[in-house]
């Protein structure tokens, strides 16, 4: 992997000091919507990101439930979201301490029990049991140990899926019927 194509800290000098006269210019807002799609097909779906409109997301039903497996389940679309996450977090605390990377891979895996989801036990949740996301990270060349394992820290520090995920955020669910 070669040398940062991007001068990380010189990039987010306008934008901190942006963030500390305006604090309130640092709080976005992310939105995802559903993408016209088949409503005869109640295997797959389609969601479009607000930032890139033109960028359509396909998820189906996983096969545990009755889906083809011919595109990302929605589990699968949440530990993207984390390793994705993890990845550009390190390529960019790497790139803004001048830290040259070899290689860098991301797994992220999750665990779930599928009965929760099929509704053939109460006793058994829907959703994750759990999470484990590991990054393996080579550096080229000969690296400060100190500095390596601050790269490392700082990458786990201020990756927003992990931490969300970790810290566990509220979440509102409206379901309403139109019509």
């Amino acid at each position: 992997m070669p040398a940062s194509k991007v001068n990380i800290r010189e990039l987010q000098i306008p934008i901190k000091a942006r963030y500390q006269e305006e604090p309130e210019a640092a709080t976005i807002r992310l939105r995802v919507t559903s993408s016209a799609s088949d409503l005869a097909d109640p295997l797959h779906c389609s969601v479009s990101p607000e930032a890139v409109p033109s960028v359509v997301w396909r998820s189906g039903a996983h096969p545990g439930v009755g889906g083809l497996g011919d595109v990302p389940c929605s589990g699968d679309v949440l530990l993207g979201a984390l390793a994705a996450c993890q990845e550009i977090t390190v390529r960019m605390v790497a790139a803004a301490m001048g830290i040259e990377l070899e290689s860098l891979e991301v797994e992220a895996v999750g665990e779930l029990d599928l009965r929760g989801t099929m509704g053939l036990s109460r006793d058994v949740p829907v959703g994750f049991k759990s999470i484990t996301c590991r990054t393996r990270v080579g550096l080229k060349g000969e690296q400060n140990e100190d500095r390596a394992q601050r790269l490392l820290q700082n990458a786990e520090r201020y990756c927003v899926v992990l931490n969300t995920l970790r810290g566990g955020v509220p979440v509102e669910s409206q379901f309403s019927l139109e019509g």
